[in-house]
């Protein structure tokens, strides 16, 4: 590996439950990164998660599909071609109540970490 740069061909693939693919390219896992995470995300159609506060800005940009996200409350369809940014410290919920899967790219920074998305034991998704 160069020191002045890094090719990503064996992305760290995220162990799930739910059926949703997370290949993280860049992060705590796959390179040791902590100041920024990028993952691939492919969701299914009916897919939800618990509403979360994360400790990160995260950026998405819909490749195909869409994706429903609450935030603090309001809802946002982001639909393929688009991207969206939520600030840290919001409280927010996805999922993709469509009958396509979505498939998105997500930027977190700081990197994601289990420690810092401080997930809701929410019973409702």
């Amino acid at each position: 590996m160069s020191e002045k740069f890094l090719l990503q061909q064996s992305p760290f693939v995220v162990p799930t439950t739910d059926g949703k693919l997370i290949e993280e390219h860049i992060g705590h896992v796959s390179t040791g990164e902590s100041n920024l995470s990028i993952a691939h995300m492919i969701v299914p159609p009916g897919w939800s998660e618990p509403h979360q506060n994360p400790e990160f800005d995260e950026y998405t940009l819909m490749v195909r599909g869409c994706k429903l996200v609450e935030i603090n409350g309001e809802t946002v369809t982001i639909k393929s071609g688009e991207s969206l940014l939520i600030r840290k410290g919001a409280r927010v919920k996805y999922s993709n109540p469509f009958e396509e899967e979505a498939e998105y790219w997500s930027v977190c920074k700081p990197a994601f970490s289990l420690e810092s998305v401080n997930r809701e034991n929410d019973q409702s998704n």
